[in-house]
């Protein structure tokens, strides 16, 4: 009897974890619940201090925990807490998993966790099934299995849990998914985006640097060097897929209506790690023998049920600018739009037959969120994004309802990862998406990015 009254609270618990859509405007402070969010920290990195840095400038926060192996980043971050004039949190990080112990404190209410990214999946399961409402850097999952684990867990536990990718509130972004909500385009037809980012030199320091002025990774480095350059050496994938595809996702209503299918992948080889560590530290270097697995550019291409295409390329090994690649066509038009690059034309409203700038076009339709609260978000990282996927976070955690970017955008973005590497690994054999809905998003209703604002 016991097992069937568990079986019967756990199916209740997967439908209301799926079929829940916030009906929060988040992007103001609620007035529905005038208690403080007790948030808690795993990782405050770089990444972790940034959003604890925003936390801090919002007075429905109070932070009560911190979790770090780094002793200098728990003092660091114990110092601006004590500058902002907060209450000194509990801290742990004697060993990987004190983090548990962390969870168990009743005193949080919600979690972000800012970690490598072996840990992420781990962690997130363990913060749900500890009752807390949970926000997750990205990439979510490196598995296929872990994307399972994230879903089965959210299910399991009514939990919720949050991607927090920040690019989907990038202002271009959200104006250009304004466009597409508008039917500017026509009916969407292709999409491109990447993540594109010369980022040698922060997998790679002496040590003494957390960014540049080396060759070393691993034990011998610091900050993402301890882990980040050692994906690249085992696997052959687009290990970080989300920034470009999380936008793209959104203006096609993948787990809402729509969905990712298949993908086919492929690598072009390996030369930019070596020839960097050649350059600046010698060719008689140990490491500049190593042999890269990871191709220097990655592209794949995915099909969605509704018909659309998607390209999206990896590309962080080589010297270029910085740029995520956004193209986004339609019957009637196309957008590609970048930093440096936002030129656009659409049929009958562009003059003659050629690109015209982007820029009024931003303007004309610049989305609300942006418009209200624009002025908060100042100084708040990456363009100011960083205040919005933090108070999407915040506002949905404080009400428990799910959040705009939820566990199945975060399992259906990250299987990019495995899939991208099982497609180079059997020459651009195509793979098949799971549904990590269940089928449900055949009903599953978009969500309403212009009114909940």
């Amino acid at each position: 009897m016991n097992s069937r009254r568990n079986f019967v609270k756990k199916a209740t618990l997967a439908t209301a974890g799926i079929s829940m859509i916030p009906n929060l405007s988040f992007g103001a402070i609620s007035n529905l619940n005038n208690q403080k969010l007790r948030l808690a920290f795993i990782g405050v990195g770089l990444r972790g201090t940034n959003h604890l840095k925003n936390a801090l400038q919002r007075k429905d926060i109070e932070i009560t925990a911190v979790c770090d192996t780094d002793s200098s980043r728990i003092d660091l971050v114990l110092e601006k807490i004590k500058k902002n004039g907060g209450k000194k949190p509990k801290v742990f990080g004697k060993d990987d998993y004190d983090y548990r112990n962390m969870l168990e404190l009743k005193e949080i209410d919600a979690v972000i966790i800012s970690t490598p990214w072996l840990w992420h999946t781990r962690m997130a399961c363990d913060s749900m099934k500890a009752g807390k409402y949970t926000g997750l850097e990205v990439s979510a999952a490196n598995t296929l299995e872990e994307c399972w684990d994230l879903v089965n867990v959210h299910e399991s536990t009514g939990s919720h849990l949050m991607i927090l990718e920040n690019v989907n509130y990038r202002r271009d972004v959200l104006a250009v998914l304004n466009m597409v909500k508008q039917n500017v385009f026509g009916e969407l037809l292709h999409l491109r985006c990447g993540y594109r980012h010369d980022l040698r030199h922060v997998k790679f320091n002496n040590g003494k640097q957390p960014y540049g002025g080396g060759v070393e990774f691993g034990d011998k480095a610091i900050s993402e060097a301890k882990w980040r350059t050692q994906h690249s050496l085992l696997r052959n994938a687009d290990v970080y897929p989300t920034h470009g595809v999380g936008p793209v996702a959104t203006m096609i209503d993948i787990n809402r209506g729509n969905r990712f299918v298949s993908l086919t992948s492929h690598a072009t080889k390996a030369l930019g790690l070596n020839k960097y560590i050649e350059k600046n530290g010698g060719k008689d270097h140990p490491n500049a023998k190593l042999k890269w697995k990871q191709g220097d550019i990655i592209t794949s291409t995915i099909e969605t049920s509704n018909g659309e295409t998607i390209i999206v390329t990896h590309d962080v090994n080589s010297p270029r600018p910085y740029s995520l690649d956004f193209q986004v066509q339609g019957t009637q038009g196309i957008a590609d739009f970048d930093y440096g690059k936002r030129r656009f034309f659409v049929e009958g409203l562009s003059k003659g037959h050629s690109w015209e700038d982007m820029e009024p076009w931003l303007k004309k339709y610049d989305h609300p969120l942006w418009i209200k609260y624009g002025k908060y978000a100042e100084g708040a990282g990456h363009g100011g994004m960083d205040y919005f996927v933090m108070n999407a976070f915040v506002e949905s955690a404080k009400e428990n309802i799910a959040p705009p970017l939820d566990v199945y955008d975060a399992a259906a973005w990250s299987a990019i990862t495995p899939l991208s590497e099982m497609s180079i690994e059997n020459n651009g054999e195509p793979q098949d998406f799971p549904d990590f809905t269940r089928g449900l998003w055949v009903k599953r209703k978009p969500y309403d990015w212009l009114n909940n604002s």
